[in-house]
């Protein structure tokens, strides 16, 4: 038996933008009403200083109020939020519906939530716009001041190949936020994204709802070797891989033993690296009219 000693993470990454991005946020996505209120305050409240939202998630006002609350600095924080996919052809407008939301001037990433652009009158694909458009948008929201940096999220390689190789394209996405945790490393793309200078943010980290990484027989043998939790272990794994990490979770006691992280040794931080390969890759989030193939 091994025994750890999990301690309050405060590393950070540097972004493609020079900004300082913190390596643990607090996810919010399925937190609703005053149950992200709740959430949000307790992690601003025991050292969690960057924050995950978006449009879709319908608790930017929730989130806001938590941040206020804090009386915490605001240039101390670091806000994201998301645009959603009917909103491809109204991105400015889209972002001043969170600010307003969120109560603030500036978020410190904006980032298109899925490579989908969809009429919200019909619910099918645009035939004139798509997320190519839309990210030239959002460069425009960059240099006004009202967003710090910009990204993507759900995209592949060959949609962010896509983006970089556009003429009218100047700014690199900062991040490009998907699912990764030990059931889906995505290799390729983490080094591709890396070799870039474009962080990789692991939304899920320990799964989703229900998720089966809390029951894998490994990771329940390595929180038991390190005597700490299931989810400390999904996240530190997440961190020692050099990527940015967005647990959520809505009790007391689960995000602020989700926020103190240790490091794992060699062939164990390697066996969660492996897990797919003995159990499958396992995508945990899907939407309809994504394709995830390259």
């Amino acid at each position: 038996m091994v025994i750890a000693t999990p301690r309050a993470n405060t590393d950070v990454f540097t972004l493609n933008t020079g900004a300082i991005i913190p390596a643990v946020g607090f996810g919010t996505w399925q937190s609703e009403d005053n149950q992200a209120y709740e959430a949000v305050k307790v992690a601003l409240a025991n050292g969690y200083k960057h924050i995950d939202t978006a449009a879709i998630y319908k608790n930017e006002e929730q989130v806001g109020k938590a941040i206020k609350d804090s009386k915490i600095s605001r240039e101390e924080l670091f806000i994201t939020t998301k645009l959603w996919n009917t909103d491809h052809k109204r991105v400015a407008e889209a972002l001043d519906e969170s600010l307003k939301k969120l109560g603030l001037d500036y978020v410190d990433l904006y980032l298109i939530h899925w490579p989908l652009s969809t009429d919200p009158a019909t619910g099918e694909p645009y035939s004139d716009v798509d997320y190519l458009d839309a990210y030239k948008e959002l460069q425009k929201l960059q240099k006004s001041g009202k967003t710090r940096a910009i990204g993507v999220s759900n995209f592949t390689q060959k949609q962010v190949q896509r983006v970089l190789d556009d003429k009218d394209v100047t700014i690199v996405p900062a991040v490009n936020q998907i699912e990764a945790h030990p059931l889906l490393t995505q290799p390729e793309l983490t080094e591709y994204l890396q070799k870039h200078n474009i962080v990789v943010e692991a939304y899920s980290p320990l799964g989703s709802t229900n998720s089966p990484l809390f029951k894998n027989p490994t990771v329940v043998e390595l929180a038991e070797k390190y005597e700490v939790e299931p989810a400390q272990v999904l996240i530190s794994w997440a961190l020692q891989r050099k990527t940015v990490v967005l647990p959520k979770s809505v009790t007391e006691k689960r995000i602020i033993s989700n926020f103190k992280t240790f490091e794992l040794v060699p062939q164990d931080f390697k066996k969660l690296s492996n897990l797919s390969e003995q159990y499958g890759v396992q995508r945990l989030n899907t939407l309809k009219g994504v394709d995830f193939s390259d």
